[in-house]
């Protein structure tokens, strides 16, 4: 019975692999085998034979004082005392505190009534230490609201869904500018930022939130637009105005915006404007809705008004912006990453031996390539980046007989400038791997509660899952981050973040 179950499996495995070859051989498409990109393990060094000794975890140091206690033993007598044997133990108490202040009133001569003040931290009827911790389970655990609720009211706070909220989203402004700040700090300090978007929900309806960040910082933004305009005014950080500078017109000399109409712009004697309808308005003045033109000459220039002000602001001014490709983030400097490069290769559909075996041939140059790419940015110098360049031609203009593959080298070769940015640039990183994983917690946050319904729960939801992760990379532990904020006795002094990011990203 064994043996016949063994060869029914064999059999189906048989005729499984001679639907895929006929499906191929008609041209049709089989089971889709796409696995991860194996670019970076590739390009790892292979590690010795001979695995070292494992490390302990060293000795356990909490991050509170440690309040000694003696435990008496039960002894017979003629007992000697040999001192004391450690064991640490870490607790934690959950409890709910109530207090109801008596607050002094006193009444002047002069009929005015003297009150006196809260504790400094006190702001409605719930204390900092509750506040601190429904951000931090509601941000960054991740928590839902109905177990955060379910969660309160089961160590005896009495609090109600609407209350709750509103500590999530009443009165943070604060927070809301200071996650502004770390975007401003990033802009005007970094040599390179990464950048990616992800679908996001909000008030019913699709839209997409947008991730720029580098090592030290990540900022998202909810738009219900990902247009190259809505990346423009992300990159502003905050201000309104248009700019007409050189980078303006540059930018619309490099985008074929017609030099009549350039002329046109820099005719007039106001250069700087102060918000989009006062900047709609130039425009209509100097009759640009009445152009008659196949490119849209409203929308080049208001990309190039807007790439303006952010360089009025220097911000960008010297910086890479690393994307995958994505046509909205073709700003400045700008480099692609490796890794969504080779995926297209990876990913291209196959039909015989010979194409996998030139798909395998290439696959294996760009890996190699890609090594010493990592290599040249540890040394980096100028004849092997002309020897990394000659390189990259003889890959990408190689004729491997599927046409198909060879199209696409040849539209990776047109990108040649931007995926050779490193050998210019060193210090910028070969793929968008921090993008990844810092829009990674705004995918697993629209997880777990969908989308948002008010623009003041969507600004406090991007502000926070900012503040947070900028935390991380900061090394600043949330929980003290919160407790500073929120005045919490005995709380660590946490500077403003913006503070730290230019501290880190300040050349020296």
């Amino acid at each position: 019975m064994v043996e016949l179950f063994g060869e029914v499996a064999t059999l189906k495995q048989i005729i499984s692999e001679l639907r895929e070859e006929i499906a191929r051989l008609k041209g049709l498409k089989g089971r889709p085998d796409i696995k991860p990109s194996a670019m970076d393990k590739a390009t790892e060094p292979s590690k010795p034979a001979d695995k070292e000794k494992r490390r302990g975890r060293g000795r356990v140091m909490p991050r509170v004082s440690v309040e000694e206690k003696v435990i008496k033993a039960e002894i017979p007598p003629g007992c000697h005392f040999k001192g004391y044997e450690s064991f640490l133990v870490q607790d934690l108490v959950i409890s709910a505190r109530a207090t109801c202040y008596q607050r002094e009133r006193w009444v002047t001569p002069d009929g005015r009534t003297i009150l006196a003040p809260l504790p400094e931290g006190i702001e409605g009827h719930f204390g900092p230490e509750l506040r601190r911790f429904v951000l931090m389970q509601y941000h960054q655990g991740q928590s839902t609201l109905p177990r955060l609720l379910v969660l309160l009211r089961s160590v005896g706070v009495s609090i109600s869904k609407r209350q709750l909220v509103r500590l999530l989203n009443d009165n943070h402004e604060g927070f809301i500018a200071e996650a502004q700040d770390v975007l401003r700090a990033g802009l005007a300090t970094s040599s390179w930022v990464t950048v990616d978007d992800t679908g996001a929900r909000h008030a019913g309806k699709d839209g997409f939130c947008t991730q720029i960040g580098n090592e030290w910082f990540p900022w998202f933004r909810t738009r219900s637009s990902k247009s190259r305009v809505n990346f423009l005014d992300l990159l502003r950080a905050g201000h309104t105005d248009y700019v007409l500078n050189d980078a303006a017109y540059v930018y619309m000399r490099e985008h074929s915006l017609p030099a009549a109409s350039i002329a046109l712009l820099a005719a007039g004697p106001q250069t700087r404007f102060a918000d989009q309808a006062t900047w709609m308005a130039h425009l209509d003045r100097r009759g640009f809705n009445a152009l008659k033109v196949t490119l849209e000459p409203v929308r080049v220039a208001t990309e190039g008004a807007l790439w303006g002000s952010v360089q009025a602001h220097e911000f960008l001014c010297d910086a890479v912006v690393l994307s995958d490709d994505a046509g909205q983030f073709n700003i400045g400097q700008h480099a692609l990453c490796w890794v969504h490069a080779e995926r297209l290769v990876h990913k291209l559909d196959t039909f015989n031996d010979r194409h996998r075996a030139a798909q395998t041939r290439v696959r294996g140059l760009i890996w190699d390539f890609y090594a010493d790419l990592e290599a040249y940015q540890l040394k980096p110098g100028k004849r092997r980046a002309q020897a990394l360049r000659t390189r990259f031609d003889r890959i990408f203009l190689r004729r491997t007989g599927f046409a198909t593959l060879d199209r696409l080298l040849a539209r990776l070769h047109t990108n040649k400038a931007e995926l050779l940015m490193v050998l210019d640039r060193p210090e910028i990183p070969l793929h968008t791997n921090g993008s990844e994983n810092d829009i990674r917690c705004y995918v697993t946050r629209r997880k777990v509660s969908a989308g948002t319904r008010s623009e003041t729960g969507r600004d406090c939801r991007d502000a926070f899952l900012s503040l947070a992760k900028t935390c991380d990379k900061l090394g600043i532990a949330v929980w003290d981050y919160f407790g500073s904020r929120f005045k919490v006795v005995g709380h660590a002094i946490i500077q403003p973040l913006d503070h730290y990011v230019r501290a880190r990203l300040r050349p020296a």
